[in-house]
């Protein structure tokens, strides 16, 4: 959803014009954010539908959005396609099963179509664990998947996605599918004003309040196996700091918010248990139920010092990134040498990285974490020296620029003459 909503201020610049489908917000699980609107254009053409009631579904095992609007997104999408001439359809969501749509609206109207990948979809991950460690359902999830991703993967003319890694995972996987002139590679725009619009908000902070003898440290998104080298790394620091800095770490607090997808009760925490290890889960809080975008933004910028603990694939890119550094705190990232993150912070000096790779050692990690991190509170309250010309390609009108340019290259490749 956020790649639509930061691009829509700027295609029609980039001469596109748009109709954006979507599901009505009553008809989505977890938190719901209404200020986000004041994001969209005034003008912007949107339609919404709704999908299958969850409490009717729910009973039966069956929660995913995908499936419970799959044919009111077919119908509606349907209609438009067939009252008026369209170049292109974009699919820009992580609900990927609406993708299947693709190639059902392009055998009915020949319209090519990009998919966005934000996240892998057939993820392999939980075939190598124990079966005690799967998701509940997870066969049943996985033979879904792996189902439909062929079905609509192979007749997309184009993809849009954060992650190199992914379009080469998919080049491996089905023959023929995401060749490198039909994928381009491209991280989530900075979205600058979206600041603009917090400026005119009034938001509480129920997680933390700020406090002279309090150093609050704030990471806001996922957690997961993939987080907990760098988490370790981080409350190794604490534990180190504690006991041979006191005085500097002492007033350390760690908060991770909104740090598992699931909804309501559902939501456990990931990140807390690590730190027990460490003898500092009285220091961390982590509340892993989702919040809102602008409740996010907020708490990045009323920290004293933010976080972001990265994955242990290299090919991460974690595109949340651009918020911490618009949010103008001092910022702290924990991430894999080979990361692009790492290149955006070198570039623009919005913060420090401490890195590591596949060989380094955890104790090597931990001991820079903690320098750096000892750095960072001797030097508080500061505002990083950001490189703001650096940082304008990662910019949103700059993604919105060459997504606009490839959807030029991936309709003239597909022989449609535009509209």
């Amino acid at each position: 959803m956020h790649r639509v909503r930061q691009s829509l201020p700027y295609f029609e610049q980039f001469g596109w014009e748009t109709v954006t489908l979507a599901v009505e917000a009553d008809s989505i699980e977890g938190a719901k954010d209404p200020d986000l609107l004041a994001t969209i254009p005034p003008d912007a053409e949107v339609h919404r539908v709704r999908a299958v009631n969850v409490r009717r579904t729910r009973p039966v095992g069956l929660g995913s959005l995908a499936l419970r609007a799959g044919m009111a997104l077919y119908r509606e999408g349907k209609r438009l396609l067939a009252e008026r001439p369209f170049d292109l359809v974009y699919f820009s969501t992580t609900q990927y099963p609406v993708t299947v749509l693709g190639p059902l609206w392009k055998r009915r109207f020949g319209v090519p179509f990009v998919i966005d990948l934000q996240d892998p979809w057939r993820g392999d991950h939980y075939l190598h664990v124990p079966r005690s460690e799967r998701p509940p359902k997870f066969w049943i999830s996985y033979a879904l998947d792996a189902t439909l991703e062929p079905l609509a993967l192979r007749g997309a003319d184009g993809f849009v996605s954060v992650s190199e890694s992914y379009c080469r995972t998919l080049r491996e996987r089905y023959d023929g599918v995401a060749p490198e002139d039909r994928c381009l590679v491209l991280p989530f725009g900075g979205p600058a004003t979206d600041f603009d619009v917090l400026d005119r908000l009034s938001l509480d902070n129920p997680f933390f309040e700020r406090r002279p003898d309090r150093t609050n440290v704030v990471y806001v998104g996922r957690g997961g196996h993939d987080m907990a080298r760098a988490a370790n790394a981080v409350f190794g620091a604490l534990a180190d700091g504690l006991r041979d800095q006191p005085d500097l770490f002492e007033p350390v607090r760690l908060y991770f918010i909104g740090t598992d997808y699931a909804p309501d009760d559902r939501a456990r925490e990931t990140i807390r248990p690590l730190a027990e290890a460490f003898g500092v889960a009285d220091r961390v809080t982590e509340h892993p139920h989702r919040v809102t975008y602008f409740e996010a933004l907020n708490l990045l910028r009323e920290a004293d010092l933010t976080l972001v603990p990265g994955s242990d694939d290299p090919a991460y890119t974690a595109s949340k990134l651009y918020p911490y550094i618009l949010a103008r705190r001092p910022l702290l990232a924990v991430f894999h040498e080979s990361s692009s993150v790492v290149r955006v912070l070198g570039e623009t000096g919005a913060g420090q990285a401490v890195t590591f790779g596949t060989e380094t050692p955890d104790a090597d990690v931990r001991t820079r974490t903690r320098e750096a991190l000892a750095a960072m509170l001797e030097r508080l309250p500061f505002v990083p020296a950001t490189d703001w010309d650096a940082f304008e390609p990662y910019t949103a009108r700059e993604m919105t620029r060459r997504q606009a340019e490839f959807f030029d290259q991936i309709v003239a490749g597909a022989g449609v003459a535009r509209r």
